[in-house]
């Protein structure tokens, strides 16, 4: 597959496609890897109700990556796409569509005709999700994908809660939850946990006074005023102080904790303290109720004083007021003094959608949180407010429709999570998280306080919970599959939902009549945690793949999951069979707007995904996303420029090395008529050139730390690391090795060259090709061309190809530690020539390389060679003396830095820093801190710099340092260094003009030159003294204009000469 000259990513990428859809590679992929071990994978399942966002493509790329991986290291990897089809997504939907309000509706509308409402948008963007996902390079199966909706799925729901139920972790009760009134459903306590925001609400103080002193009242502090004519208990401290106290200005007496005084007053002068109690001497006071609604409760012990340790002295007046259908505590707390009884009533005024009912008159059909200023005016009316105010805090919101949840008493089903716990922990340290912090500490204290699950919903669009019961639940029957139905019923069912199974009844075994299904559907959570059974109809089909496969070898999704799936997939897989339900998790992080903010589509404040795309290139995205913080489970500010850069920094050096291979494998044929072939059986030898001994043996390293990360899943490790090694292969390989790659050195060393580039370049798109599938295909398919192995189905594709292997055998340790020292004294002296505007074509006489290790400076100069040509410099000289160089290190203090945090104290550090001797400043260096003056420094407060006692005449050396080697260089150049440099400058413009024209390495010309300009003497004498060199560098003719054969011209132009004065050049390029 030729690559173009105008390199078109996302079209390349498109023609891959293409060529994937003609091989049908994915299917041909799982056959070719049937038998081999199987590697289990649980894709977690979204709602097709939206379209995928950058969190769905991130996630969506880590586990493409990790699955092509394991297919690539000789498994048999199933990839299905899972959709999440009930629940609150889709249903919120229908409601808005169809002006839904109440629950009642539905009934009235009918359950088969809101359910077939549900069915028609459940898969609204499927279509868009196959595309995208496809267009990103995702390998997965969306032909044998699993659906929450199939009636094999929700059978094994059946069977999976059935198990619970017979295990005893099932129960019925009422427990007040976060409760939506846009969704008319409890929810779950980590669904409450994922929509809080800031909001004012009102704060009131209102008196409840004592029946045996109506005088004195207690005082009570509440942000929900809509609880208070639910009230039916008061709770105080047992072992607090509480005082009675006057208020001198109104002589109100009231009651409250001693604690709270200063809150609630401004000085002690306001009031006087009358008597002081315990808490405990409080308990059993009988008080005025609020509101005459529930009066006749007190006859039961209500509008009583209890006590409990859950009241804190940090908030309100430290009487707290009881509403036991809104509170969890305030639930117990009245549970636990007799004030609720079980099996009895209970006061909850508050129908489905939060609107009051009649009992409450005098606020019938109002919204609570409307009703709250109409609450506090009548409390106002009645001398029962003693102060209102507003309250900003952070409230739970409902995650679907966005509307305040409440706490309200629900009848519900549960599954006893608490009762497990210790089985929940142990199971968390037997799987492996990436990273490890989410495990230990997140989950951890999640797992820690766990509560009870409430799994049912009131909802309609769901798995109907599989419980038939008698009007007095004195019978239960749990059913686990269509079979048993069918065997207590006489009914056979295709379908599960609630429009057929709601009207089936069983015949009870004690005379109780008729069993009737109890009409709550399964919270969806419980669905998606049961699919690793669910997705395979375990147990009544492949029950020995699935036994065989479980645990999961991994999964992968965001850190919100962390209280959502990774949780109710343990729970399940704990109380099911006590296992974990995965083995390996790559946990990442939110991908966020480029301003920090929750990406939006009402804001637009991030790019369309498929835009990035169609821009940039599928890999680019891919690459972007994954050698980020987001994949350690941190968050990342998505930039465009960020998937720009990673086309400019890393495929387009990629793919010019790639280019320069095959330009060159077919220069060799075309002018020495070798054809040349790779064969990858026939291992690596060893070279007689070090830079070909160092890239094969760099290669190999590389792949042996990409086999050990990835298999300890560090995607965030392995990812930089194969970045950098792209850099390392094309600016230094193929940087250093031009000549020889273009024949320079003839035949048999070029020839040797070409094998150790294609050797290494066939294996990085190997282990490349996981992470990016379309420019690794790219390059294989014209690769594979120059392969001794036959062309087969079986090599069709380089995602059919096993990842190498590492050759231990050619990692040659010392020239990669060579190397790597060579590059640092290379870097080190670019930055010295960047610092004084030396570009590197002017040549300078002498770099000098300082350390005190011999054996370092014996590899530097091993490669001596190698710097002089790359530096351009003279002379290489090596030692162990700086001080024969007169080379002092020295410290200066950072003014910006210190003088901003240290201020006045900032001058008395600067006199020690320069009070320091050589070998305090040497000890500071090398532990990077200090202590001076009182302070305590690091390298961040400090600049580093040398300066010279004494240089010899003729020399201008500048040193710099990376804290290991010192390198110094003589920046004073000879005339004929200058001339050089001049020369080397026409070389460059003239293999500008021949990119301009389009010309390839092969196109042969004569250059001929003309120097016009006020003062043309001496780049006219540069240039012919110079000819020589500059032919030998273009291997062109380079001659003046006056000598000029009568050639076709090609191309011509005037062109400026860097660093020369009036004068200039004027190129003709003509055919040779």
């Amino acid at each position: 597959m030729a690559s173009p000259e105008q390199f078109n990513f996302p079209q390349e990428e498109e023609k891959i496609l293409k060529l994937w859809k003609e091989l049908d590679a994915f299917n041909n992929c799982l056959k070719q890897s049937k038998g081999k071990k199987r590697y289990s994978f649980y894709d977690g399942p979204p709602f097709a109700t939206g379209l995928p966002h950058y969190g769905h493509i991130l996630a969506g790329t880590i586990k493409d990556i990790v699955t092509r991986y394991a297919h690539q290291t000789g498994h048999y990897v199933e990839r299905r796409f899972g959709w999440d089809c009930h629940g609150l997504p889709v249903e919120y939907e229908i409601d808005k569509t169809l002006g839904i309000k109440s629950p009642g509706q539905v009934l009235e509308m009918g359950i088969d005709k809101y359910n077939a409402e549900c069915r028609k948008i459940v898969m609204r963007y499927a279509g868009e999700w196959e595309m995208i996902v496809n267009r990103l390079g995702r390998w997965i199966d969306f032909k044998n994908d699993y659906k929450t909706l199939y009636p094999q799925f929700m059978e094994s729901i059946w069977w999976v809660f059935k198990q619970l139920f017979e295990k005893g972790l099932v129960y019925r009760g009422f427990k007040v939850m976060p409760y939506s009134t846009g969704c008319c459903t409890p929810l779950s306590n980590f669904e409450s946990n994922q929509n809080y925001k800031e909001v004012d609400d009102p704060a009131v103080i209102v008196t409840f006074p004592l029946v045996d002193e109506p005088n004195v009242s207690l005082v009570a502090w509440t942000t929900t005023p809509w609880t208070l004519p639910s009230n039916l208990a008061l709770c105080v401290h047992p072992e607090k102080k509480y005082v009675k106290i006057q208020e001198k200005q109104t002589e109100a007496i009231y009651i409250l904790m001693e604690a709270r005084l200063s809150e609630m007053y401004k000085k002690p002068d306001d009031y006087e303290v009358l008597a002081t109690y315990t808490g405990s001497e409080l308990h059993g006071r009988s008080y005025k109720p609020l509101f005459p609604y529930f009066e006749s409760k007190k006859e039961t012990g209500a509008f009583r004083v209890l006590t409990d340790t859950y009241v804190t002295e940090d908030s309100g007046t430290g009487v707290v007021h009881q509403a036991p259908a809104f509170g969890e505590d305030d639930y117990r707390v009245c549970m636990a003094n007799g004030v609720l009884q079980k099996g009895g009533d209970l006061v909850c005024p508050v129908d489905d959608t939060g609107c009051f009912t009649k009992e409450v008159t005098d606020f019938d059909g109002q919204y609570v949180k409307a009703a709250d200023p109409n609450i506090v005016k009548m409390l106002k009316g009645n001398g029962r407010l003693v102060s209102s105010s507003r309250f900003r805090h952070n409230y739970p919101f409902c995650w679907r429709s966005e509307t305040p949840l409440i706490y309200k008493a629900v009848p519900s089903w549960f599954i006893r999570v608490e009762h497990i716990v210790d089985k929940l922990l142990v199971n968390n340290k037997e799987s492996h998280w990436v990273p490890e912090f989410v495990q230990e500490k997140r989950f951890h204290n999640w797992l820690e306080n766990a509560r009870d699950w409430a799994v049912s919903r009131n909802r309609f669009w769901g798995t109907p919970m599989p419980i038939w019961a008698s009007d007095d639940f004195a019978e239960v029957v749990c059913i686990g599959s269509i079979d048993e139905l069918e065997q207590l019923s006489g009914v056979r069912v295709k379908d599960l939902h609630r429009e057929t199974v709601d009207s089936i009844t069983i015949p009870s075994k004690t005379g109780k009549g008729v069993l009737k299904r109890i009409a709550p559907v399964f919270d969806c959570w419980f669905e998606s945690g049961s699919m690793p059974y669910a997705q395979c109809h375990y147990p009544f089909e492949n029950k020995k793949v699935f036994e065989e496969s479980f645990p999961a070898d991994f999964i992968a999704e965001g850190v919100d999951q962390t209280r959502g799936w990774f949780y109710t997939l343990l729970v399940i897989s704990t109380a099911l069979f006590d296992k974990p339900p995965f083995k390996h998790l790559i946990v990442n992080g939110l991908v966020l707007a480029s301003d920090g903010k929750k990406m939006s589509k009402r804001l637009k404040n991030y790019p369309d995904p498929l835009n990035v795309v169609n821009g940039y290139g599928a890999d680019a995205l891919r690459l972007y996303l994954i050698n980020s913080p987001v994949v350690r489970a941190d968050t990342l500010r998505f930039k465009e420029d960020g998937v720009k850069d990673v086309v400019k920094e890393v495929f387009l050096p990629w793919l010019n090395a790639y280019r320069f291979l095959v330009q060159n494998i077919e220069r060799l044929k075309r002018d020495e008529g070798v054809d040349f072939k790779f064969d990858e059986m026939a291992g690596q030898t060893a070279h007689s050139n070090i830079m070909d001994n160092w890239i094969v043996s760099f290669t190999q390293s590389l792949l042996k730390f990409v086999h050990a990360e990835m298999a300890a899943y560090r995607l965030y490790t392995v990812v930089p690391r194969l970045v950098r090694y792209i850099g390392q292969l094309t600016n230094w390989y193929v940087r250093f090795n031009r000549k020889r790659l273009k024949g320079e050195g003839g035949k048999d060393d070029c020839t040797s060259a070409l094998t150790s580039l294609f050797s290494v370049l066939y294996s990085i798109i190997r282990i490349m090709a996981p992470f990016t599938p379309f420019l690794t295909e790219h390059m294989y398919q014209t690769l594979k061309t120059f392969l001794t192995t036959p062309a087969s189905d079986t090599n069709a594709s380089i995602h059919y190809l096993m990842v190498p292997q590492p050759d231990e055998k050619v990692i040659n340790v010392p020239v990669e530690r060579a190397i790597e020292r060579m590059q640092a004294v290379i870097d080190l002296v670019r930055v010295l020539r960047d610092r004084k505007t030396m570009p590197t074509k002017y040549p300078l006489p002498e770099v000098v390389v300082i350390h005190q290790d011999q054996q370092h400076l014996d590899d530097v100069r091993s490669l001596e060679q190698y710097i002089l040509e790359e530096l351009n410099v003279k002379t290489l000289t090596v030692s162990q003396d700086k001080q024969r160089y007169g080379v002092q290190l020295v410290v200066e203090p950072d003014h910006q830095v210190l003088g901003r945090r240290l201020k006045g104290a900032a001058k008395q550090v600067y006199a020690a820093l320069k009070a320091l001797n050589e070998e305090e400043v040497n000890a500071f260096v090398t532990s990077g801190k200090a202590a001076l003056a009182g302070e305590e420094l690091t390298m961040a407060d400090v600049k580093i710099k040398y300066s010279f006692k004494k240089q010899a005449e003729g020399q201008d050396f500048e040193a710099h340092s990376d804290n290991d080697v010192l390198v110094l260089l003589d920046t004073q150049p000879s005339q004929e260094m200058l001339d050089e440099g001049v020369a080397r400058a026409i070389v460059n413009l003239v293999q500008k003009l021949r990119k301009k024209a389009n010309l390839q390495p092969h196109n042969a010309v004569t250059v001929t030159f003309e120097v016009r300009g006020s003062d043309p003497a001496e780049l006219t004498r540069i240039a012919t003294q110079q000819t020589e060199y500059i032919s030998s560098s273009l291997k062109q003719a380079f001659v003046p204009s006056s000598q000029a054969p009568e050639n076709e011209l090609i191309i011509e132009e005037n062109c400026e000469v860097k660093g020369v004065k009036n004068a200039s050049l004027f190129f003709r390029l003509l055919k040779a």
